[in-house]
């Protein structure tokens, strides 16, 4: 069940209208309810409030937590408790596949009606959550929601994360599945031709980088890339993007409420060129360079066509945008769109703001286009 009404959903899809933001065209898609500048979304103002409340009713730990500790404790807050939108019986298919050096948990999502249609189009998910933590269940819920809309197969990677698995581990999981569902495209019932990969965050990252790895080996598996709120360099100040907090409009009274909410992607006092978030999930500095890592630092022409999602109050909005231009630039047909009002991850919030699923919907239409 929703938590808002489907007149939402629908005057969300009705935005389409591309306007040109620091030289980027971007469809910006903003909720009715909520139409002046500066302000989160009703509905995501409404979980903020809630998160704030229960952190203020935690009791702080008796102790201090150790390093392994304190990871476990990010990886656990991780993630939301999303809602089944499904409306057709959707069945999930599970193996573990040998991929390489490692052992790679492989998800797919498909509709009962169509399971024996041949040629059905694909989209290949990578999650979210930093390279140290997400899982598949966050996003399981808007991968069936796009197997439903699109009558696609949409499959789910459970791939290595650091720091226990450090790049290019994880990376190289992500590209050895595209390659694998390529291989045995006519098993899964879907025409490799029409295979699309998308992520979220860090898996928005590791989509990006598979997509160059594709072109650069001249492969051409993939069809498309479905970047959702990308990180795209670990570098501050490099080809066309530096990150200032001046780039984000906020509403004074919300001011306290939303400045914490732009820390993903954010430089500090301590890391002014922001370099400092690759510790965990790369061996050495000099990986920050490698456009498997900062796919902004790659060239962009002969990438797949682009779809690239951006929330208004998500400290990687800038990047991603700034790619999007780079993408575009190149000759790489890209669709970009920002949602006001939102902020980091809300896809995994699915059935509680609007725009996680007018999200899905468009995924799900970019798919049936292929």
């Amino acid at each position: 069940m929703r938590e808002y009404g489907q007149e939402l959903v629908n005057a969300l899809q009705a935005q389409q209208e591309e306007v040109s933001l620091n030289g980027t065209p971007v469809i910006v898609k903003g909720n009715p309810e909520e139409t002046r500048a500066g302000y989160l979304d009703p509905y995501e103002l409404k979980l903020i409030r809630q998160w704030i409340d229960a952190s203020q009713q935690q009791a702080p730990p008796a102790t201090p937590p150790t390093p392994e500790q304190q990871l476990q404790l990010i990886r656990d807050a991780m993630g939301f408790p999303n809602r089944n939108l499904n409306t057709v019986e959707i069945y999930t298919g599970y193996e573990r596949i040998q991929l390489g050096d490692n052992e790679v948990g492989l998800w797919r999502y498909y509709p009962r009606k169509s399971m024996r249609k041949p040629n059905k189009p694909c989209l290949i998910y990578i999650h979210g959550g930093g390279w140290i933590g997400g899982t598949v269940f966050a996003v399981e819920n808007p991968c069936r929601l796009i197997a439903e809309l699109a009558d696609a197969v949409v499959f789910n990677i459970d791939y290595s994360l650091a720091p226990e698995h450090k790049f290019p581990n994880g990376f190289n999981d992500c590209f050895n599945a595209v390659q694998y569902i390529y291989e045995h495209a006519e098993e899964y019932g879907i025409d490799r031709n029409r295979i699309a990969v998308g992520g979220d965050s860090a898996g928005g990252n590791l989509t990006a980088a598979a997509a160059l790895k594709d072109r650069d080996l001249g492969t051409r598996m993939i069809a498309q890339q479905v970047l959702i709120y990308p990180c795209v360099t670990f570098i501050n100040d490099v080809k066309g993007y530096r990150w200032e907090l001046s780039q984000f409009e906020m509403a004074e009274e919300q001011r306290a409420m939303i400045d914490p909410m732009l820390g993903i992607g954010r430089p500090t006092e301590a890391d002014p060129e922001g370099k400092k978030a690759w510790e965990l999930y790369l061996p050495t500095e000099e990986d920050v360079r490698n456009p498997y890592v900062s796919p902004l630092l790659g060239d962009s022409k002969g990438l797949p066509r682009t779809l690239c999602i951006g929330a208004e109050f998500d400290g990687l909005r800038i990047q991603s945008e700034v790619y999007s231009k780079q993408l575009a630039e190149a000759g790489v047909p890209v669709k970009t769109i920002r949602y006001k009002g939102c902020t980091h991850a809300f896809i995994d919030r699915l059935g509680f703001v609007p725009q996680a699923e007018d999200l899905c919907i468009e995924i799900a239409e970019a798919l049936k286009a292929l």
